[in-house]
This record gives structure tokens, C-alpha cells and sequence, in this order.
């Protein structure tokens, strides 16, 4: 039975960790990728729609993305959505396709990118201590309410509090990563 606790919880942490590793890959590195692309929505027909499901996205090189939509009217929204976007990139359009070139990173931006990540992954641990403490609440009511021993919630906190250990860890790592690779470009 406590298994099946342990893992609503465990799922709620992997979502979350899931959750800051697309907010990482959607910080741009300098290198073309086209994972920046993932949170930007096209006004498609009066629909919000992902570019990935109106355009094909392809990297000649390590510094720039073509964008090809399937339907060439496209073209024009997918372009002022590029525009009104955080991304900071203007694209080179020729009527069929356009071309995201991305500058070398100066030292400032990396800087700024650096802090964003930083703010990422502590959003992403004040997310997961927020489960623990949910999981924790939970628990102390179970035992309250005669479901559980005080020696199962003892062990119950203890596995909650190393899952979060593990986790946070994990957006360590993934920051970490991330952060060498901002660095380095």
C-alpha cells in the first residue's frame, strides 16, 4: 500500500523534473537547436499552434535552423511569432523557408542565460520540496487518522526525504550540464 504512495509522489517529482529539463533545453546555447523553437505558438488559422506541427525544422549547420512550413501561407505568422518571442532572433525570410541564424553568445548573455538557469532550477527544487511537503502532510493525516503506525510514518518520511534528495540532485546535475555547455560555446 505504501508503494502505491510513494510512487504518486515519485511521479509528481519526475514531472517536475521533466518540466526543467524543457526549460533548460529551450535556453539557447549559442549552438542552433531546435528545441528553442518549442515554446513559441503560430497564430495558424486563429489556432495556437506548435511551429513543429506546421513546419519542418532542419540545421544546415551548427549555427542556424531552417524552418520549412508545409503550407507556404504560413510563412508570414510563423515569422511574427518568431518575432514577438523572448528568443532575440530576427528571421531571414525568403518566401518558402525561413533561417534563424544564432551570433556567437557574448560573455554578458551568457551571464544573463547563466542566472536564467540558475532561476530555473531553484523553481524546479522549491517544486519538489513542495511535493515532499505535500507527501509529508499526507502521510501525518494517515497516521492521525489510524492508517498507518508511527513507526510507518517514521519510515515513510525517511524514503520521502531521500527521493527528494535524489531529485534535487538530479536538477544539480542537469543544471550543472547545462551550465558547462553555455560556458563553453
Amino acid at each position: 500500500m505504501m508503494k502505491d504512495e510513494y510512487k504518486v509522489f515519485e511521479d509528481k517529482m519526475k514531472k517536475t523534473l521533466d518540466s526543467v529539463a524543457a526549460d533548460f533545453g529551450a535556453v539557447r546555447a549559442g549552438r542552433a537547436n531546435a528545441a528553442v523553437l518549442d515554446r513559441i505558438m503560430v497564430n495558424y488559422y486563429g489556432t495556437p499552434t506548435p511551429i513543429q506541427q506546421i513546419a519542418s525544422i532542419g540545421s544546415p549547420d551548427p549555427r542556424s535552423l531552417v524552418i520549412t512550413p508545409w503550407d507556404a501561407s504560413a510563412v508570414k505568422a510563423i515569422e511574427k511569432a518568431i518575432q514577438e518571442s523572448d528568443l532575440g532572433i530576427n528571421p531571414a525570410n525568403d518566401g518558402k523557408c525561413l533561417r534563424l541564424l544564432f551570433p556567437q553568445l557574448t560573455e554578458e548573455r551568457r551571464k544573463e542565460l547563466t542566472k536564467l538557469i540558475a532561476k530555473y532550477a531553484e523553481g524546479g527544487k522549491v517544486a519538489i520540496r513542495n511535493i515532499r511537503r505535500d507527501a509529508m502532510d499526507r502521510f501525518k493525516k494517515m497516521e492521525k487518522g489510524g492508517e498507518m503506525t508511527e513507526d510507518d510514518l517514521k519510515i515513510a518520511e525517511k524514503d520521502i526525504q531521500k527521493l527528494t534528495d535524489d531529485m534535487i540532485k538530479k536538477v544539480d546535475e542537469l543544471y550543472t550540464v547545462k551550465e558547462k555547455e553555455l560556458l563553453e560555446v
